[in-house]
C-alpha cells in the first residue's frame, strides 16, 4: 500500500527529490515518507562501501528505528540521482598472512594438476581431488581479497536493516514464494526486516518520471498490445536450457491462459528492428550489451532481457545496453545486472510474469521471484504498478 513505502532521494541532486514528491503525490505516499540524504552531486553511479554504510544504510536504520517503522514500511522507492551500484568491501583486514598461506597452498595445487594434465592423468583420483581442493581455496582467496562482494545499491538495501551479513557474493532471498529452510519464527522475522525496493530512473529525468504516469494510465486503461518472447530453441538438461523452456511455457500461457495476442521467435535469432509493434510485454535473450530496436511500446509495458551487465549504465541516453535503451524506448517496467549475476540470479520469466498475471504488484512479483538480496540486480520502475489490475478486478465480478 502507499503508506508502506519509503522514498529515498538524494538532496544533492534537485531531480531527486522532485520526482519523489511527485510519486508522493501521484500515488498518495505520506510525504513523511520522504528520506531526503546528502548522498553527492551529480549523477555518481558508484558509491564506496562507506558511503553506502554511513550515508544511506545507516540514516534508513535510523529513521526505521526512530520513528517506529519496523513491520509499517515494505518497501524502499529510490530515486534517480541516488547511486546504483556499491563497491566491494575490499581486503579483509588482519587476514594477510591467511592470505598469503592460501595463495601459496593455492599455487601448489595447481602445480599438481599441471604435471597430471602433462602425464595425460586427468581421470584419475588424484586429479580430480586437486581440482576440488584448488576451487575451494579458490573460494577462501576470493573471500578474504573481498572479490564479488560489490551489488547494486537496490539489492543491498533489501538488506538495510541487518546491521552485518556476509558480503561475499550473495544472501537468499527469504521472500521468494520458493524460500525454505528457516523455522517459522525466523522466517516471519525476515519477512519483516527484509525490505523490497524498486527505483525511478533511467536515461532523464523526464524519462524516471514518466513510468509513473504511464503505469497509472495503464491501470486505468487496461494493459493492451502484444507479448513478445524471443526463445532460443535449447533443449538441453542445462541452466540455459531450463532459462529458455520458462520462455516457452511463459508463451504458451499468455497465449492459451491469458489470451494475450502472443508472437514467439524460437530460434538464435533476436526480433528484427521494428518487428514488434504495441509491445506490451517482452522477455528474451541474448545479446549483450547490444540492444536491438525491434519495440513499439505501449503504456504500461513490461519486459526484461537476460544477459548480464544490462543497467550499469542506466542513466545513458546514448547507452546501448537494453535496461537503458528498454527505457527511453518507453518501457515502463524492467530489471538488470549492474554487474555479472549469474544466470540463475534473473527472476525465472514464468514465475516473475505469472505472479504480475495474478494481480501483484511490480515490487512483490518481484520479491517474490528473484533470488538473491545484496547482489547485482535492480528493478526500474512503479512498485505500486500492477498491470492486471482491471483483468483480475473483471475476474473477481
Amino acid at each position: 500500500e502507499p503508506d508502506e513505502i519509503l522514498i529515498i532521494a538524494n538532496s544533492d541532486v534537485p531531480e531527486s527529490g522532485q520526482i519523489a514528491r511527485y510519486y508522493s503525490s501521484m500515488r498518495a505516499v505520506p510525504q513523511k515518507n520522504i528520506l531526503e540524504l546528502p548522498l553527492g552531486e551529480g549523477l555518481r553511479n558508484t558509491m564506496s562501501r562507506d558511503d553506502y554504510d554511513n550515508r544511506l544504510a545507516v540514516p534508513i536504520r535510523k529513521k526505521f528505528f526512530t520513528d517506529g517503522l519496523l513491520g509499517k514500511i515494505r518497501c524502499l522507492l529510490t530515486t534517480y540521482g541516488v547511486p546504483i551500484r556499491v563497491e566491494g568491501r575490499g581486503l579483509l583486514k588482519g587476514r594477510e598472512d591467511e592470505l598469503s598461506e592460501l595463495e601459496s597452498q593455492a599455487e601448489t595445487e595447481q602445480e599438481k594438476i599441471d604435471q597430471l594434465e602433462k602425464n595425460k592423468a586427468t581421470s584419475t583420483k588424484d586429479y580430480k581431488q586437486a581440482r576440488t581442493q584448488l576451487a575451494q581455496l579458490k573460494l577462501r582467496i576470493d573471500h578474504i581479497n573481498g572479490r564479488e562482494t560489490g551489488a547494486s545499491v537496490d539489492s543491498e538495501l533489501s538488506l538495510a536493516l541487518y546491521d552485518k551479513y556476509e558480503l561475499y557474493r550473495w544472501q537468499p532471498n527469504i521472500l521468494n514464494k520458493k524460500a525454505s529452510g528457516l523455522d517459522p519464527v525466523r522466517q516471519a522475522h525476515a519477512r519483516i526486516t527484509i525490505l523490497m525496493v524498486s527505483r525511478l530512473d533511467g536515461p532523464s529525468p523526464e524519462i524516471a518520471k514518466g513510468l509513473v504516469d504511464k503505469a497509472m494510465a495503464a491501470e486505468k486503461n487496461g494493459l493492451k498490445g502484444t507479448a513478445y518472447f524471443d526463445t532460443r530453441g535449447l533443449g538441453g538438461k542445462d541452466l540455459y536450457s531450463h532459462f529458455d523452456r520458462s520462455l516457452h511455457n511463459l508463451a504458451a500461457f499468455t497465449r492459451s491462459k491469458m489470451k494475450i495476442p502472443t508472437i514467439q521467435e524460437r530460434t538464435s535469432k533476436l526480433f528484427e528492428p521494428g518487428s514488434c509493434p504495441q509491445t506490451a510485454i517482452y522477455c528474451g535473450w541474448y545479446s549483450l550489451r547490444k540492444y536491438v530496436d525491434a519495440f513499439d511500446f505501449v503504456d504500461g509495458a513490461v519486459g526484461y532481457h537476460i544477459a548480464s551487465f544490462e543497467a550499469v549504465d542506466l542513466r545513458d541516453p546514448n547507452s546501448g545496453q537494453w535496461c537503458a535503451s528498454l527505457l527511453r524506448d518507453g518501457i515502463t517496467a524492467t530489471l538488470g545486472p549492474v554487474a555479472e549475476p549469474y544466470l540463475h540470479s534473473f527472476p525465472e520469466p514464468r514465475e516473475f510474469f505469472g505472479e504480475l498475471y495474478e494481480g501483484k504488484c511490480l515490487v512483490e512479483a518481484y520479491y517474490r521471484t528473484k533470488p538473491f538480496n545484496s547482489w547485482q540486480m535492480l528493478l526500474v520502475g512503479d512498485p505500486l504498478y500492477k498491470p492486471f489490475k482491471n483483468t483480475i478486478e473483471k475476474t473477481q465480478d
